[in-house]
């Protein structure tokens, strides 16, 4: 017979899935803080938060599988509680609870607190900003907006997320101010969709105010731009990018495909005329920005024709960063009423072709890198090296610039000037010039 452990409770939250659940643990994690309770992040503990995914069928299996650790974890003595809480658990509560009963509760993505309640825990209004991060401190996750209004066919997101609800402005400067005093030097911009930032609350596309407010933030040195929606992307944006030295030179669009037959049947509100005209215009405006795009394959209905517009176009285009997913068939989603009619093997096929076309392009940009020198904030030390990233990366998906360790001594947290002197598909190799303090 198990009997509850006497040691104090140490509270262990387990953060699965994109960004957006990232700033959400760790909100969490500042709430319990304040109430002085003993937590962690990814840890022993014998307590257990587990912050789920519900977006496509991987991260469900993996969301599921990580459930279904802890609770036999919980069965073996080795913990004494497990709480569920994120987008699959706002999805599929009443599924779960029927499934993996021995979880001692389930709670939605906007039930912070009630979870804390369950936690031994108040909700405590007033700390706006304070977050327990647990990136690197040097950069930090800002979600500016929760919620999505967009129709996309293939997207379960509104229905975990609900709609779209911007974070006022002054709101955001205060979290900054806060996040800038830890010693933050780079704040990550986070939405379902930036573009639409500010709609609700101002009834205009805000984005570009925001950034003037932001970039005023002392300690900030650069402010980086994740998840715009193409259709009715705000162009003034471009101005502050350009004006404004903080504002790095990069922007992370999902543009999803390019056949125009797809792009209606995906709802997505553009065409392929529009979108090619869009990144030229991004282009024109800023010369040397870096572009990150994802797209779907496999969706139902894309034959061999779709599939080659989208490599011709994927060719043309050479995006400095591009990510690619097989399509996943969500349930309650506009598509779902679709034929799910693209086998898996071809999906993945699909799927291989166009990072193989991506690494080309890549490792080309990359090369017309050697000899150049670069700003890179550096991350961490990895191995025998140093990482870092230059303004063009964002952390954990673009590239990495390696500084030999055995050679060179960095600062994790610091700024350095970096000549690039090899290149591979994905990862830069250099050699710091000197170290340099903030951006002039």
């Amino acid at each position: 017979m198990r009997t509850k452990s006497l040691k104090k409770n140490k509270i262990n939250v387990v953060t699965l899935g994109c960004s957006k659940n990232v700033y959400d643990s760790e909100v969490l994690m500042g709430q319990l803080q304040a109430n002085d309770k003993d937590v962690v992040h990814e840890e022993e503990g014998n307590i257990v938060v587990i912050n789920t995914c519900g977006f496509i069928d991987n991260a469900k299996e993996e969301s599921v599988n990580t459930i279904l650790e802890y609770v036999e974890k919980k069965e073996a003595g080795e913990v004494d509680k497990v709480f569920v809480t994120g987008c699959l658990s706002e999805r599929y509560k009443p599924d779960l609870q029927k499934e993996i009963p021995d979880v001692d509760a389930y709670f939605g993505t906007s039930e912070l607190p009630s979870l804390l309640k369950a936690l031994e825990a108040d909700y405590k209004h007033e700390l706006i900003g304070e977050r327990m991060t647990t990136t690197p401190k040097n950069y930090a996750y800002l979600k500016i907006a929760e919620g999505c209004d967009r129709p996309c066919s293939f997207c379960a997101i509104p229905l975990m997320r609900g709609k779209h609800k911007s974070t006022p402005i002054e709101a955001l400067v205060t979290e900054s101010q806060k996040l800038a005093a830890k010693g933050v030097k780079e704040l990550i911009l986070i939405a379902q969709d930036l573009t639409y930032y500010g709609l609700d609350l101002y009834k205009k596309r805000n984005l570009a105010e925001l950034l003037q407010e932001l970039v005023k933030v002392e300690g900030i040195e650069w402010i980086r731009l994740h998840y715009a929606f193409p259709t009715g992307f705000p162009m003034d944006v471009l101005d502050v990018m350009n004006n404004e030295p903080k504002i790095c030179n990069y922007l992370d669009i999902p543009l999803q495909h390019i056949s125009d037959r797809l792009l209606k049947s995906m709802r997505r509100g553009t065409t392929q005329e529009k979108t090619t005209k869009l990144i030229a215009d991004f282009r024109k405006y800023v010369p040397n920005m870096a572009i990150r795009t994802t797209l779907i394959v496999g969706y139902p209905g894309e034959t061999e024709e779709d599939f080659q517009t989208l490599k011709s176009w994927v060719t043309a285009m050479r995006f400095e960063r591009l990510g690619c997913f097989t399509y996943s068939h969500e349930e309650n989603t506009h598509a779902y009423n679709l034929v799910d009619d693209v086998p898996e093997e071809v999906k993945q096929e699909r799927a291989n072709e166009i990072m193989e076309i991506q690494s080309q392009i890549s490792w080309e940009l990359n090369q017309e890198k050697i000899g150049k020198t670069f700003r890179c904030i550096i991350d961490r030390k990895g191995g025998n090296y140093f990482v870092g990233r230059t303004e063009f990366d964002s952390p954990d998906v673009d590239n990495e610039v390696l500084i030999d360790a055995a050679k060179f001594y960095l600062k994790q947290g610091e700024f350095a000037l970096i000549k690039i002197t090899d290149a591979a598909d994905f990862d830069l190799y250099g050699e710091p010039v000197e170290l340099v303090g903030p951006k002039k």
